[in-house]
């Protein structure tokens, strides 16, 4: 079973919090542990690498925290995950460091994994942080 880990939930949860805010200011690192209910030692980390990979702002300071950086529409869950988790690796086949196989160059299994994943990638590519709002507004209806 492919499973996304911990670090992908909830960092998408957290760009969740900071596409709703988007255009009225930063939220608190404290803000989004409370609303998404994720402790706020595992959030810094978490903020840290997608504030490394461009994806949002820290703004220092009373009223500071933390902002997207491009519009809601502008980021893929994609891109977020690919910060967090890095590239979509079904098996260790596919990794960087693709060791305990000494079938890597022949084998077909190895294709069909390496296919899985990149349409996983392109999917996830096409979802944005607007499309995810769009649909919280859908289901409060």
């Amino acid at each position: 079973m492919l499973r996304l880990s911990t670090k992908g939930q909830y960092g998408v949860r957290a760009m969740f919090e900071l596409a709703k805010n988007f255009e009225k200011g930063p939220l608190s690192i404290k803000e989004i542990s409370e609303r998404q209910d994720v402790s706020i030692s595992y959030l810094e980390q978490l903020l840290n690498k997608l504030r490394r990979s461009k994806l949002i702002k820290s703004r220092k300071g009373p009223g500071g925290g933390y902002v997207i950086s491009s519009r809601p529409d502008e980021i893929s869950i994609g891109m977020i995950l690919n910060a967090l988790e890095g590239p979509v690796t079904i098996t260790q086949c596919l990794g960087p460091k693709a060791k305990g196989c000494n079938r890597v160059e022949g084998c077909v299994a190895r294709l069909l994994w390496k296919s899985l994943g990149e349409k996983i990638e392109n999917f996830l590519d096409t979802i944005s942080l607007n499309d995810l709002l769009k649909e919280e507004t859908r289901l409060k209806r």
